[in-house]
């Protein structure tokens, strides 16, 4: 019994982890249809975020909040400078956003140094019979990754921001029309998109700490997960982490880690040979 606890809990684990690190683009590359190859670097500055809150002694919770709020007012500020001159513009996008990656990494390095730091939050381990236990913070990371995940589900789908944002999104011209200002929606769509890689970032912190290269290890695992979910992008995050996540945590737990992420990857590759458009492209075209 206490093997199959542990074994149930690395497989809510791997899937919590990956909508966790893949809400925020679900948000910016699903319903905005922008590849954001600085996804990562997102993450990585909420950690950053994290770690301030930590140095200058403010609640864990509230370097949380200081995360979101920062790296979303952040994102707010890229989408006016940057990705709104090239809405529509694919090529031009990818080569921008990999630009800022870059850009960022070096000036994290540059100003706050290469080396990892950690971030302390004490939440103790629960014992899984006489040999086992598992971290009490690693259940908070599942709880908090769906409860994100069911936030921006419902503000899509049930408030008068989130309608009007899925109009924008869907058809610009005719809301444009409407006397709508799509720019503003869009705006605060990254920018909402933004502070939820700032959560993930700041709740991976004190699992994998600080370091200005965090961001690539969770940008492509992202992008698969968003891909491959397909046209509705809280359900199909929701749908593919709870797939690519089971796959993970069977293999992490019968092998290692190693084995469970290239499992990820060959199970993303048949999936989208056979489901190009992703999983729930017969479901709808919002979410």
């Amino acid at each position: 019994m206490p093997e199959f606890t542990i074994f149930i809990y690395q497989i809510a684990f791997s899937i919590g982890l990956l909508v966790l690190i893949s809400t925020g683009l679900a948000v910016i590359f699903g319903m905005m249809k922008v590849i954001n190859l600085a996804q990562g670097e997102f993450i990585m500055l909420g950690a950053y975020f994290a770690l301030l809150g930590d140095t200058i002694g403010l609640p864990f919770v509230f370097s949380v909040l200081l995360a979101m709020v920062g790296v979303g007012l952040f994102g707010v500020l890229v989408e006016r400078l940057l990705v709104r001159f090239l809405y529509g513009r694919l090529m031009d996008t990818l080569l921008a956003t990999w630009g800022l990656s870059l850009l960022m990494i070096g000036v994290v390095t540059t100003v706050l140094g290469p080396q990892a730091a950690g971030v302390s939050v004490e939440t103790g381990r629960l014992a899984v019979g006489d040999v086992y236990s598992i971290s009490v913070y690693n259940l908070y990371i599942i709880g908090v990754a769906f409860a994100a995940l069911a936030a921006c589900w419902m503000l899509w789908h049930y408030t008068r921001f989130g309608l009007v944002a899925r109009a924008v999104m869907a058809n610009p011209d005719m809301t444009s029309a409407l006397g709508v200002d799509c720019q503003k929606y869009y705006m605060l769509t990254f920018g909402i998109g933004s502070a939820l890689s700032g959560l993930a970032g700041a709740m991976l912190a004190p699992i994998v700490g600080t370091q200005p290269t965090m961001g690539g290890l969770y940008v492509a695992q992202s992008f698969v997960s968003v891909i491959s979910g397909g046209e509705l992008p809280f359900l199909g995050t929701l749908l593919a982490g709870g797939l690519f996540g089971t796959t993970n945590g069977i293999l992490s737990y019968a092998y290692s880690q190693v084995f469970g992420e290239i499992g990820v990857f060959l199970l993303a590759i048949v999936l989208l040979r056979f489901l190009p458009q992703g999983m729930t492209h017969q479901k709808g075209r919002t979410s």
